[in-house]
């Protein structure tokens, strides 16, 4: 569609996703070059906020992004969540449940990887909607690019610490299954809450301690090794509730959990 209101030989076509996600940039942060060859919004550059661990390193692979949605994710859930847990098709529903996107919503997915829960609240969203994915990985971003259609979806490669997105920009927010990978995980939950908008819902998937050491114990011998991150059973809990989020709700699933909550107003 073009805008009708302006003269025939003035129409102009409306913005493209990445215009539309600009604009909910803080005006500081909103990068000078779009570089729109790479079909996503590189706020880093160089710089690499990923992490030095072996499952961190990874995510930055050529050939994971490959091989992700059909092979590694089903398999890590079995492993996370064991095999009674929820498979990937369920996860799905799950998040949309939590999110409770409307058509015309704003959604950011923190972590999206190859985009795969990306395109599902794009489609949710609708056209007047929009959904921003972003990850640090470009090769993550590239296969996601690669394999959306909508026109109503943008990729930011960025830190999930240290989000460029404006206060209460986004009606949902969704992290699953990347928040334990995030290097400042405290920080990027921060990020998430001070991002949402009032009345918006944040759905959450990540690791949680079920083992007889506490939470902090298994952490210190678990994210050495891997880079996961392990939580507490009543970590993010608490965390939502500090940052005054109202309505939580938490599901634990063998190793895993599925954390959902709103922002009052």
């Amino acid at each position: 569609m073009v805008d009708s209101t302006l003269p025939a030989g003035e129409r102009r076509a409306p913005p493209l996703p990445n215009e539309r996600a600009l604009e909910l940039f803080e005006p500081p942060l909103r990068p000078e070059d779009m570089d729109a060859g790479r079909g996503y919004l590189d706020l880093l550059g160089e710089q690499d906020p990923t992490g030095a661990h072996p499952g961190q390193r990874l995510m930055l692979s050529r050939a994971l992004p490959l091989a992700y949605q059909r092979l590694w994710r089903p398999a890590s859930a079995r492993l996370l969540m064991g095999l009674r847990g929820p498979d990937t098709a369920e996860e799905h529903r799950m998040a949309l449940e939590m999110l409770s996107i409307e058509p015309g919503d704003r959604v950011l997915d923190v972590g999206c990887g190859p985009g795969n829960f990306t395109r599902d609240f794009a489609a949710a969203a609708g056209a007047t909607g929009l959904v921003v994915g972003l990850d640090a990985s470009a090769t993550m971003l590239e296969t996601a690019v690669r394999e959306t259609e909508g026109e109503n979806v943008a990729y930011v490669r960025g830190d999930a610490g240290a989000l460029p997105f404006r206060d209460g920009g986004f009606d949902a927010v969704c992290c699953f299954a990347a928040l334990y990978l995030i290097e400042r995980p405290s920080r990027a939950l921060e990020e998430i809450v001070r991002v949402l908008a009032p009345g918006g819902r944040v759905a959450l998937l990540a690791s949680c301690n079920r083992g007889p050491l506490p939470g902090s114990v298994a952490d210190a011998v678990v994210r050495p090794l891997s880079g996961v991150r392990v939580f507490g059973r009543d970590e993010l809990t608490a965390a939502l509730a500090e940052g005054g989020l109202a309505g939580i709700e938490q599901r634990v699933a063998g190793f895993a959990q599925f954390v959902s909550a709103r922002k009052p107003g």
